[in-house]
């Protein structure tokens, strides 16, 4: 089983105007210091209006941060939100692009919907359709990474004429895809697609046996019909982390930051009522706070060997990954470093040595069922060469666009010249 890292740069009110500065630079240094003790993965969600609950916009940005100052966790979009109000899918499939040649080939490109009224309201994408945009959006988006040229698409909620996108990413034909799931239908989407299931829901190891069961049967069946040009067999779960040698002080360190992170989740998408810029999510939170159970996060807080036996549940379940959610609340700096050090030096070591072996068995044995699920996988035909349409500069059909004319305004050394005219039918003598 393999360990991730989960940032949603949660904020709780009151702010400085140097808190969000702080709330960047330590998560960086956290990403930095889990990439030395060997951590796998960080996940940054893609959030916009979730005021104290993420301050996360731009995942695109923070993990290219992450890139240079790391050098082989994976950077997975945790996810990037793919209805086209968002991200239009030409530009959602560049950004993956670039990511992965600037992190050397280390992008996992997590997709999804969002689930929230501030976020789609902000947007105006309809809850209605979100599931439809969604799986219009990410096949286009892995066909235009996959394809040379891509050929164009006339959809119901985005179109765009025949187009080379360039840069492609190190990770051909495009790197691992997975997609957002909170219920076991999302998980059984994920696999029926042929998507790494990042299943963000706190879930007890008797309910998350039933998924990973039900998930690898659908990825062995003939429902699996990919929607992107790789199959990603794989099912992540995330759990809370506070461990330290005394208990009471890992639950004191971090009982409160995952209570604030579950509370904070179902006031945006499920009870709250928010006044933008006003409202103090963290005092409606503290109003509540000891009548909200006490075991939110639990398996993941206490000693090393508690946090062992917890996650080692999982493990003998098919769990693939685990990821942590350390920064939530006002959970300290401090506290997560300490706690990230602690587990790589007690435990880590003894799942990556189990993880090695299982990772290999498992690729042999799911080889013939991805192959065959490719195999079924419907596909944009190639474009033949003559198929492949010309598009003329606006020049030539005598429309100014405001192109800069630099040899026009000084004949001295040094300018950049740009040619007016084609020099190509001059030389043919056809200008």
């Amino acid at each position: 089983m393999k360990f991730g890292l989960f940032y949603e740069h949660q904020m709780p009110r009151p702010w400085t105007g140097e808190s969000e500065l702080r709330l960047y630079q330590e998560a960086l240094d956290q990403v930095e210091l889990a990439d030395r003790l060997g951590i796998d993965y960080v996940w940054e969600v893609e959030h916009h209006f979730l005021e104290e609950y993420s301050h996360s916009p731009a995942p695109e940005v923070f993990l290219a941060a992450c890139s240079q100052r790391t050098k082989r966790i994976r950077l997975g979009h945790g996810v990037m939100l793919m209805a086209p109000s968002y991200n239009h899918p030409a530009r959602a499939a560049e950004r993956i692009a670039v990511l992965d040649l600037v992190s050397n080939g280390r992008v996992e490109w997590g997709t999804g919907e969002s689930a929230t009224a501030m976020e789609m309201g902000g947007f105006l994408v309809s809850p209605d359709e979100k599931t439809a945009m969604w799986q219009e959006a990410t096949e286009q988006a892995a066909n235009m990474l996959a394809m040379n040229p891509y050929p164009g698409f006339k959809g119901r909620y985005f179109e765009m004429p025949c187009r080379n996108l360039v840069p492609k990413p190190a990770q051909r034909p495009h790197p691992p895809m997975w997609v957002a799931c909170s219920r076991r239908e999302t998980i059984h989407r994920a696999a029926r697609h042929g998507l790494g299931a990042l299943a963000f829901a706190f879930v007890e190891p008797e309910q998350a046996g039933k998924w990973v069961q039900e998930y690898y049967d659908i990825i062995r069946s003939e429902e699996c019909v990919p929607i992107a040009h790789t199959v990603n067999p794989n099912i992540a779960l995330v759990c809370g982390l506070s461990v330290h040698e005394d208990e009471q002080e890992a639950i004191r360190r971090g009982l409160d930051g995952f209570r604030f992170f579950g509370y904070s989740l179902g006031y945006y998408g499920l009870f709250g009522q928010h006044v933008p810029g006003r409202t103090s999510v963290w005092d409606k939170f503290l109003e509540v706070k000891d009548t909200l159970p006490d075991n939110a996060g639990r398996g993941g807080i206490g000693t090393p060997d508690q946090v062992r036996e917890h996650l080692m549940r999982y493990e003998r379940l098919g769990v693939d990954q685990i990821i942590f959610v350390q920064q939530s609340g006002n959970n300290r700096h401090e506290h997560i470093c300490e706690s990230l050090e602690l587990f790589a030096r007690t435990l880590l070591p003894e799942f990556k040595a189990r993880d090695a072996e299982r990772e290999e068995r498992k690729r042999r044995e799911l080889a013939p069922f991805i192959e065959a699920a490719l195999a079924r996988k419907p596909r944009l035909p190639e474009m033949a060469e003559a198929e492949i349409p010309v598009v003329e500069a606006f020049g030539r059909k005598g429309a100014n666009v405001g192109v800069a004319q630099a040899s026009t305004f000084n004949d001295r050394g040094g300018a950049i010249s740009v040619p007016r005219f084609d020099p190509h039918a001059r030389k043919s003598g056809t200008g």
